[in-house]
């Protein structure tokens, strides 16, 4: 059996590089990846804590987060292509301005 440290370890080296990229990116898209990585990092966290603890709860929860986070995506990527038609580009810094 695989130790819950290295679950706890995968999931703050997820995090960590999803927090870099939500930080450090300028591109919409890579800072919409980053926060998947976070959010996966949360769910991997979880599941172990709930398999450690014999709890459904971690994993009822963990279904919950993926089920957001499938409808967060399809706000998003629809947000996005609206942008992309008007604006005709990701840049972050470019659209911060939101007047037509």
């Amino acid at each position: 059996m695989i130790p819950t440290l290295w679950y706890v370890i995968l999931a703050v080296t997820l995090f960590v590089i999803g927090a870099a990229g939500v930080l450090l990116r300028r591109n919409v898209l890579i800072v919409l990846m980053s926060l998947e990585l976070m959010l996966n990092s949360v769910t991997i966290n979880l599941l172990a804590f709930g398999h450690v603890l014999q709890d459904l709860r971690g994993q009822i929860i963990a279904i919950f987060v993926i089920a957001i986070t499938a409808a967060e995506v399809a706000v998003a990527l629809g947000i996005l292509v609206a942008l992309l038609r008007n604006k005709h580009t990701l840049e972050v810094d470019e659209l911060t301005i939101l007047k037509g």
